[in-house]
């Protein structure tokens, strides 16, 4: 196999990230108003486009700032550089930049519901199909894993074996997305279905990078230590699921 692996359509050969890219928006999207139509929404048509809206705006910025910190030093060489700038995004900023930027809007338009629940599993599936993208692209997409001797690594064409870790986020993205669903079909605090999805995937992110090339602080990249900020925000959430089922209702939770 030769990276980047170029998909066919007739005569046209198509990089595979803008592509798999596009299939994970659009199929995240169409699961998305399934979802809706299916279990319905705690607010209203208006108040969802808002915070879809904010979610947009604040996943572009955040995947951005994030990237920019994966590596402080070239940040500093290159910070009036617009093509530095403009390239290289990550999913962790861009999930907690949308975070940030939905609270935000909730709290100025005065929404006290949560709203995160029908995002959960439409962001899984669009990660499992966005990472086969990753992994296509090859070096290029800077998602690969460090050398391996294991007989599935794979040699994205600079002579090492390497760790797919992109193909092992997309089987997990899949799993998590299963397990979603059948948490949200029981009864369940609401925003918990988010709250699981942001919980389960952050860890995920804080070990798998530990099979990824990246510069460390404290032994941890800046995506690992977004990852612990995020898993502390929502210590109280996990300490809440790990308590009793007895002390959950007690404490007004419903199971």
């Amino acid at each position: 196999m030769h990276f980047p692996v170029y998909l066919k359509l007739g005569a046209l050969q198509l990089h595979p990230h803008p592509v798999l890219e596009a299939a994970a928006y659009a199929i995240a999207f169409l699961v998305y108003l399934r979802l809706r139509r299916h279990v319905g929404d705690v607010v209203t048509a208006d108040s969802r486009w808002s915070v879809i809206a904010a979610a947009a705006m604040g996943a572009a910025i955040g995947s951005k700032l994030l990237a920019w910190f994966e590596d402080p030093h070239a940040l500093v060489q290159a910070w009036r550089n617009p093509a530095f700038l403009l390239g290289g995004k990550t999913l962790v900023g861009g999930l907690l930049g949308g975070l940030i930027a939905v609270e935000i809007t909730k709290r100025i338009a005065g929404i006290h519901r949560r709203t995160g629940d029908l995002f959960a599993i439409p962001l899984a599936l669009g990660i499992a199909i966005g990472r086969i993208g990753c992994f296509l692209t090859g070096l290029d997409d800077h998602t690969y894993g460090v050398a391996t001797t294991l007989p599935w690594g794979v040699d994205f064409g600079d002579g090492i074996r390497r760790h797919p870790v992109q193909l092992y986020e997309s089987l997990l993205a899949l799993l998590l997305a299963a397990a979603l669903w059948r948490f949200y079909r029981r009864s369940h605090v609401e925003g918990d279905v988010f709250k699981l999805f942001m919980v389960a995937y952050m860890s995920w992110r804080l070990l798998i990078d530990f099979l990824k090339p990246g510069i460390t602080v404290a032994s941890l990249t800046a995506i690992q230590w977004a990852c612990v900020a995020c898993l502390l925000f929502y210590s109280r959430d996990i300490a809440r699921w790990l308590r009793p089922a007895a002390q959950v209702k007690a404490a007004g939770g419903v199971e």
